[in-house]
């Protein structure tokens, strides 16, 4: 009983030390200034503005909701994590230009890095020398306009695949599932350029990816109570994208050490390819980091999640948007059937040098409606600092709402309708230079594979259009075509877009 005394009386003044000891640090604690932050809507305890977000699972038509009202530089705060919302090319330029290394790092939920090397490929890796030099290894060795060029095989021979597959569909007069054959074509097309050839374990690579695609879309309780425990143990998202990235692991570490065994064979199909570089780089140690194999596995990873959804999805938009506006689709079919008058074939020698601009300003013209990462990658803020009179704390996540930009009427006339034409007596480029119009971003961790992206799309567009017509199924009008957008990193259509095609042009057999 004594004992038990004993420690009662102990445990009281521990605790009455411990509590003057903390009022005594806070009251010579020295008072934090108060921070001038962004305008933003009204916060709740715990899950502060996450409530704002339940309207819509569209993340970034909600953002662009709430920015209306609260400004285009907009702080929010989801759980934990404080969020700044970019909504306008000035602030834009703050972000992505004046202040582009201090918001050089990549953000990443749990759920994210747990699918994606946690983050050590070059796309989500933290700014730093192993980044630069990554980064350098992709622009200079992989994705060069003389690397894009040396694919041209590969994508006229799938091109030709795909035209004809089209023509045996058009043959029998049954409808397509466009969206699932673009799909398939960017799928076949990426994996030959990253490893020389369809491989047999393609389909449950895609499989694994797009499943860990679900899992990482949206937001979990783990992302936005990150110092949780209990939340990380709640989450299922993590532990699924592990499960997923696990699967993806084991099938390039099988696809890799085939590569290594052709290249040792003397197999030219592999040489020149993504992977192929990458291994002569390894075996070389001409690379400026060291290239292990589970970095290039990484960067495998990279090069066919890049590339696929996106360039998948700019053609079933391209596509979407012309069939809604059939003006437009007559206009740019007009023009590639007068180029390529005669033609059984469209190269894309021929398609270098001729004058097809039309066709060039649908493509801009899509990729403004529907700009494939919306919020493009979150960064993360370095260190504190001041944007547009503002202070931004360290730590805090920031997303550049481009589809807002992109759809604003203070920037662009009519922003909701397609008209490619707006873009006739325009400088808008690519290059992350026009903050109006940033369809691959800009700074730093702007896409490096912009180039590659639209190649892969450019000769697929272009021999559509030439050899077939392109009518809607089952008496459905243009204006009956949805254009809803699914949830996820990029603005997929939510519904397959079905075509019935006409044969035109006869294609050359393949």
């Amino acid at each position: 009983m004594a004992d038990k005394v004993v420690v009662a009386v102990a445990v009281a003044v521990l605790v009455v030390v411990l509590s003057l000891a903390k009022l005594k640090s806070w009251l010579c604690a020295k008072p934090k200034p108060k921070l001038h932050l962004p305008p933003g809507p009204w916060t709740l305890p715990v899950i502060g503005s996450l409530h704002h977000l339940m309207s819509s699972p569209l993340l970034h038509r909600t953002l662009r909701r709430l920015s209306q009202k609260h400004g285009p530089l907009m702080m929010l705060r989801l759980g934990e994590v404080p969020l700044l919302v970019v909504s306008s090319p000035e602030a834009a330029q703050e972000i992505l230009k004046t202040h582009d290394t201090t918001f050089a790092d990549r953000i990443t939920s749990a759920t994210t890095s747990s699918m994606t090397y946690n983050p050590t490929n070059m796309a989500l890796s933290p700014y730093g020398e192993r980044w630069r030099q990554l980064r350098k290894i992709c622009v200079m060795e992989l994705l060069s306009a003389a690397r894009v060029q040396s694919f041209r095989r590969t994508r006229e021979e799938e091109a030709a695949r795909l035209v004809a597959k089209v023509a045996a569909s058009a043959a029998v007069a049954s409808s397509m599932d466009m969206s699932a054959v673009f799909k398939a074509f960017i799928s076949d097309t990426i994996t030959r350029e990253c490893v020389g050839s369809r491989s047999q374990y393609h389909d449950v690579y895609v499989n694994a990816f797009h499943e860990a695609i679900r899992h990482s879309s949206g937001l979990s309780v783990a992302d936005v109570f990150p110092s949780s425990r209990i939340m990380q143990m709640l989450a299922t998202g993590p532990r699924n994208g592990l499960a997923c990235r696990d699967r993806m692991q084991r099938i390039l570490e099988l696809v890799l050490k085939e590569k290594k065994e052709a290249m040792d064979r003397g197999d030219q199909t592999v040489q020149e390819t993504f992977v192929g570089v990458l291994l002569r780089l390894q075996k070389e140690g001409d690379a400026p980091i060291e290239l292990t194999d589970g970095t290039i596995c990484s960067l495998m990873f990279d090069m066919l999640s890049a590339g696929s959804d996106t360039s998948t999805s700019v053609l079933t938009w391209c596509m979407t948007e012309l069939i809604r506006y059939p003006t437009a689709m007559a206009k740019v079919q007009a023009e590639v059937r007068e180029t390529f008058k005669g033609m059984s074939r469209v190269t894309e020698e021929d398609i270098a040098t001729a004058d097809i601009s039309y066709l060039k300003l649908v493509i801009k013209e899509t990729l403004r409606m529907h700009t494939q990462l919306p919020l493009l990658i979150p960064r993360r803020c370095r260190k504190a600092c001041q944007v547009m009179g503002y202070d931004i704390p360290e730590g805090t996540t920031v997303m550049v709402n481009v589809w807002a930009i992109c759809r604003n009427p203070k920037y662009w006339d009519d922003p909701e309708e397609f008209k490619p034409e707006r873009f006739e007596n325009s400088n808008l480029q690519y290059k992350g230079t026009n903050y109006e119009y940033l369809p691959f971003g800009s700074g730093r961790r702007m896409c490096p594979g912009a180039n590659l992206g639209l190649a892969n799309v450019n000769l697929a567009l272009v021999s559509l259009l030439y050899h077939f017509d392109w009518k809607l199924c089952d008496g459905l009008e243009p204006k009956d075509v949805d254009v809803s957008e699914d949830v996820g990193l990029v603005t997929n259509k939510k519904t397959s877009l079905v075509l019935c095609p006409v044969t035109r042009i006869a294609p050359a057999d393949v």
